[in-house]
């Protein structure tokens, strides 16, 4: 049974729905403080995505005790508790359900290492082949087109859609299943059927730009993601900007995002939850960097612990915020073991941006709208922004006293077309939110 270890979830995975990251986890994490940092007591939401009810717990317990008793299933039994609550993001897994989530927070998938992006035409295109995968040992290349996953075309989807076809998550497929994909490349264009296997995602890539600019990409925050970012940071050029790429990034653990902001705060408040009633704290650590320019690329698929991230690092005036409105998850999950031995993560509350934002069915709203949907475009978009930064940007003290009146206008339309990975994880966190 899990006391005090709250989730942010975005959906559950096999039996048709995509494996997700969790908002923060002891209990899944494995890790070693025992709770969340911080653990102080201390808007009209958009019709299309509602603010989660809290679930009382002991229901849900109650029907999977009953079911046990009975000889019937408990995990099916907390399932349909789970699904007359209403709580959409509420989730019951099976142990072996939670043991492959337990792995993607350490960053361990299956899949065929590739990783995504969508075209401004709608076409999917390679990005890059992991070495040693089995894309890799089938000859697949950066800049092919991916045509096919398993007959589905996936011309026009978002990428994070294909992202879910290609691991199977629809069917949990797990490793050694097999995959069809259709692809091109140039004139030619052929059939290859790849083996799934188990793989270690890198939820962090970092490159220079010609002028100096260093983007640092955080597909999902997956343990070490808090070192890695403050280790890119560190090593980029004193005198460029960073553009930090959240596009696509469907949360994580809590204890990495908040780590993330501590590269760019100098201590302070990143975010207040609730949970049972009692509102509790999230700080940053002290010796961040607060002078370099930074600039967050967010998309519509921008969600959970990465909107959590962005909201503080937009209130604290640290960072100008380019993209569409955010996805609007910021409802709190609890995990807790049943009887029977199925793990059920119900809402429980909801978390606040430093200045009192409730981001749970609104999402955040850029500082600036533009259309980061095709790579090159969003960050010509952030090199733009932060050219006009310069010296000038704020040192992460300030307070947030409104959005931006370009801002205004509703970008819900972002839909991970920005690129995904295999292991980044939600596969479907653009559609659908169940």
């Amino acid at each position: 049974m899990s006391g005090s270890d709250p989730f942010c979830t975005s959906r559950r995975f096999g039996r048709g729905a995509a494996l997700t990251l969790v908002f923060a986890s002891v209990l899944v994490a494995g890790a070693a403080t025992g709770s969340l940092p911080g653990d102080d007591t201390g808007d009209t939401a958009d019709t299309a995505r509602a603010t989660a009810p809290v679930t009382p717990p002991e229901a849900v317990s109650r029907a999977a005790e009953e079911a046990l008793a009975d000889g019937t299933s408990p995990l099916e039994a907390a399932e349909r508790a789970v699904s007359r609550s209403g709580d959409r993001w509420a989730a019951v897994y099976s142990p072996e359900e939670y043991e492959e989530f337990s792995d993607s927070l350490d960053g361990r998938y299956t899949g065929v290492g590739l990783e995504a992006r969508r075209e401004r035409d709608g076409r999917i295109e390679v990005t890059e082949v992991r070495e040693g995968s089995p894309a890799a040992r089938a000859g697949v290349r950066a800049g092919d087109r991916l045509r096919s996953v398993d007959g589905h075309v996936v011309d026009g989807r978002p990428v994070t859609d294909v992202v879910s076809l290609l691991r199977g998550d629809a069917t949990g497929a797990e490793a050694g299943t097999t995959v069809r994909l259709g692809l091109e490349r140039g004139t030619r264009a052929w059939t290859e059927t790849l083996r799934r296997a188990r793989l270690t995602a890198d939820s962090v890539s970092v490159r220079s730009l010609a002028d100096g600019v260093t983007v640092i990409r955080v597909d999902a925050f997956t343990k070490g993601v808090g070192d890695a970012v403050r280790g890119a940071v560190r090593a980029a050029p004193a005198d460029a900007g960073i553009v930090l790429d959240l596009r696509g990034n469907s949360g994580g653990l809590v204890t990495e995002a908040v780590s993330t902001a501590s590269a760019f705060l100098d201590g302070g408040l990143v975010a207040t939850y609730d949970v049972g009633g009692e509102q509790r704290a999230l700080h940053a650590d002290p010796g961040g960097d607060t002078e370099r320019p930074l600039v967050a690329l967010v998309d519509g698929a921008t969600m959970s612990a990465a909107e959590l991230l962005t909201g503080a690092l937009q209130d604290r005036g640290r960072a100008v915020v380019v993209g569409a409105r955010t996805f609007g998850k910021g409802s709190v999950q609890m995990p807790s073991r049943l009887p029977g031995g199925p793990v059920a993560e119900l809402t429980v509350g909801h978390y606040r941006t430093p200045s009192g934002r409730s981001v749970d069915g609104t999402g955040l709203t850029p500082d600036l709208e533009a259309d980061v949907t095709a790579d090159a475009g969003a960050l010509d978009r952030a090199e733009t922004v932060l050219s006009g930064l310069g010296d000038t940007t704020a040192t992460g003290n300030g307070d947030r006293n409104g959005d931006s009146a370009e801002a205004a206008g509703d970008a819900r339309n972002g839909d991970a077309s920005a690129g995904a990975s295999e292991g980044s994880g939600d596969a479907g966190t653009g559609g659908d939110a169940r």
